[in-house]
């Protein structure tokens, strides 16, 4: 039986053959999720990167003439930018990745989950926390529901709560306006769509794999995961677009 890195080896084979031709017009979101802590629900440990590939993957980034590490906003349409994310609010995204990515001047968003804050688990950001990493310059927070929940499985009215206490505890903990959210679990449908535009998001991400441009809808936007055990070489594919036919079965 084959295994999850058997399987990625064989799509990186893929990607060197058909990625060319798969390739979407537009520019790239990464995700990332710990660096270094364990991730709950992670059964084949691919969403926490160690340290030293995740400051080789910046490295490659910054040797990547072709490439401009851009702030998450409002425009899409340039292939050669590509935008750094963080999901859930792991401490290390504090403590060992925003150092790699100051030091390179590298803009980056972390999506975060305030109910992840609050639970006294000490693999997460607490308030004090946060509060520096939101001042380190060239880092956006965003959102990521309150509760980490799937977004598609609540009611209507546990929905719009995840939606607008989340944005409501990061304005008030941080004095800034959040605009911005990724989907938990990457779960979005277009009642759950719908309703993030209701609540006065402007950006939305998802964890569809592909590229992005002006004609995207801002609220289900792509991104493409960066696992641990993707070498630079697979890095270097999934930067470039080759690994975007994967929105085919995703």
């Amino acid at each position: 039986m084959l295994t999850f890195k058997h399987k990625v080896m064989i799509s990186s084979l893929i990607s060197n053959t058909v990625g060319v031709l798969s390739r979407e017009q537009g520019s790239h979101i990464l995700i990332y999720h710990s660096i270094g802590a364990a991730v709950d629900g992670d059964i084949y440990g691919i969403y926490s990167t160690n340290e030293a590939n995740f400051s080789s993957q910046m490295n490659q980034l910054m040797e990547m003439k072709d490439v401009n590490v851009a702030v998450l906003g409002n425009e899409f349409g340039n292939s050669d930018d590509v935008f750094i994310s963080f999901d859930d609010g792991f401490r290390d995204t504090y403590e060992i990745a925003a150092p790699i990515l100051r030091d390179l001047e590298f803009p980056f968003t972390v999506f975060v989950s305030p109910g992840l804050l609050k639970s006294n688990d000490n693999r997460y950001l607490d308030k004090q926390s946060l509060l520096e990493l939101s001042r380190i310059n060239g880092c956006y927070i965003g959102t990521h529901g309150y509760s980490n929940c799937r977004l598609t499985e609540c009611s209507d009215k546990k929905l719009h709560e995840e939606l607008k206490d989340s944005k409501a505890w990061l304005e008030d903990l941080l004095s800034i306006s959040v605009d911005k959210m990724s989907y938990p679990h990457g779960a979005v449908d277009q009642r759950v769509r719908d309703a993030v535009q209701s609540v006065g998001y402007k950006i939305a991400a998802s964890s569809k794999p592909g590229a992005n441009t002006n004609k995207s809808d801002y609220l289900q936007l792509r991104r493409t995961d960066i696992w641990s055990i993707d070498d630079l070489n697979i890095f270097r594919q999934k930067v470039n677009g080759s690994w975007d036919w994967m929105r085919w079965f995703v």
